[in-house]
């Protein structure tokens, strides 16, 4: 016992066997990513040219490929607007009838208008027009006025509320209210005259019916106006842009 030698086994044996399998992971791990880096290279240098460029092609769907062939817009119709609704039916009734070629009734239950295609109908983008027209009358213009969004392509609908402007309450939100619409409605008309759009002044709420560009002028002035400046100077700006405009076009 005293002539045979047995070496200690220390703790520095353990970590030199981690250490190396370590360093044999590290290497695989440098040579497969060398190897992927290779394939990324040579695929974007020669085989992406060669490949083939998938474009996403969206063919216009069909009627027949829909549901049930038909598709409905519902326009929903507050309590203030029966009356109006159910005297000017007929005015509503005829232009999306007869020539839009599309179906329109006012549910009774839903309190909705409702429109909708049929097999007569030529074009899907009519069912769009025909509810823009009935929104715009829902928000008080003028059936004359709202049926030009069913003749026109450039005519939109802008809506915004005064607070939304400026955070007005009582007295204050009155009064600039009162200075939108003007003696009599006198300030709305030289505004829509001016601008060539349509305002309806529905309590707190304004809803101006025109083109782009028209709108924007008639929004900047009647939001001047909210904040308080007086219709005199209104005017005046109103007069300028409007003859830059004229003169653009």
């Amino acid at each position: 016992m005293g002539d045979t030698m047995v070496e200690p086994v220390g703790e520095f044996q353990v970590p030199k066997k981690a250490v190396k399998r370590k360093m044999v992971e590290q290497t695989e791990k440098e040579d497969s990513s060398m190897e992927t880096e290779s394939i990324e290279s040579g695929v974007m240098s020669g085989v992406e040219g060669t490949l083939p460029k998938a474009k996403s092609a969206f063919p216009p769907i069909k009627r027949e490929k829909l549901a049930d062939g038909s598709e409905v817009r519902k326009i929903p119709v507050p309590s203030h607007r029966y009356t109006p609704l159910k005297e000017n039916w007929m005015k509503i009734f005829e232009p999306i009838v007869e020539h839009l070629k599309l179906q329109v009734r006012f549910n009774l239950k839903t309190r909705n208008v409702e429109v909708r295609t049929c097999k007569d109908t030529e074009d899907l983008t009519n069912l769009q027009k025909a509810a823009d027209f009935v929104r715009a009358f829902i928000f008080g213009f003028e059936v004359e006025d709202a049926l030009a969004l069913v003749r026109l392509d450039d005519l939109f609908i802008d809506s915004f509320e005064i607070q939304d402007v400026k955070t007005l309450k009582g007295d204050h939100l009155a009064r600039a209210i009162g200075r939108v619409a003007g003696k009599g409605g006198r300030t709305k008309y030289t505004v829509e005259n001016v601008t060539k759009t349509r305002i309806v002044l529905a309590d707190s709420k304004i809803h101006i019916l025109g083109s782009y560009q028209n709108i924007a002028i008639a929004r900047r002035a009647l939001c001047n106006l909210i904040l308080g400046s007086p219709p005199s100077k209104v005017y005046g700006t109103l007069r300028t842009v409007a003859a830059r405009s004229s003169e653009r076009f």
